[in-house]
């Protein structure tokens, strides 16, 4: 599937089934986070999937921030502003902001560009859990609530060199996890890479909350439960 099969957009706005959401996250972004199954109370649409749409529909500029302020759950007809400015908000049609983006120099709407690079982000971010969340607990001692695992995608922001990239690839560069009592801030940044050039960099941060002592056996648990949704939705070619 394309990417822009995952949503569509009318005249009220864009729209994202909980299917294609759950089916993006699990396919495009290898993500196998409860929150996003259809059938999940909590159910909540990627934010990854926000972004890609974002940049499809609007274009991509060199440098580009998103902050996240809520969770869009299922049925949410999002808004989009026929001519935003450098600075605009994703809201439903009660008012409810759900993204911010920030935006500035060299732009373009190059779809090519923009699935290379949207594709990339998008597989990088989805591995965050348990490869590299897991080892940075670890080395600090601690561990999200295992029973009720809670982890936020706050921000991500991104700059690049110049826009005439043919291809793209995603690599971590450093992970960090600061720890303030119950409450974590987890930093991750990255590079772009064409051919072996690096065309930009990035920062992902993501807030931990709940955080208690490591133990070991528990989150062993967590990983396995996770590994075997992953191992049995691809072992029955559901993507």
């Amino acid at each position: 599937m394309l990417l822009s099969d995952y949503y569509s957009i009318d005249s009220a706005g864009l729209r994202i089934s909980a299917d294609h959401a759950s089916h993006f996250a699990k396919t495009i972004a290898g993500d196998f986070n409860p929150l996003h199954d259809p059938d999940n109370r909590r159910f909540c649409v990627p934010g990854d999937l926000l972004f890609t749409a974002l940049l499809q529909h609007y274009g991509v500029s060199q440098r580009m921030q998103f902050r996240f302020s809520g969770m869009v759950g299922t049925g949410v007809t999002l808004r989009l502003e026929d001519s935003p400015d450098d600075a605009y908000e994703l809201r439903d049609a009660a008012g409810k902001t759900y993204l911010h983006v920030d935006r500035s120099g060299d732009f373009t709407h190059d779809s090519h560009l923009i699935e290379r690079l949207a594709r990339s982000y998008v597989a990088f971010s989805g591995q965050n859990f348990p490869h590299i969340l897991v080892p940075l607990m670890q080395d600090q001692g601690v561990m999200i609530n295992t029973g009720r695992p809670m982890v936020i995608y706050e921000s991500m922001a991104f700059e690049l060199e110049h826009m005439n990239i043919q291809n793209v690839e995603l690599r971590l560069t450093d992970s960090r996890l600061e720890v303030d009592g119950k409450r974590g801030d987890v930093r991750l940044t990255f590079e772009f890479f064409c051919d072996d050039s690096v065309v930009g960099t990035g920062c992902k941060r993501l807030l931990l909350s709940g955080l208690r002592p490591y133990e070991q056996n528990a989150m062993d648990v967590l990983v396995n439960a996770y590994t075997s949704r992953r191992d049995d939705y691809q072992k029955n070619g559901s993507g």
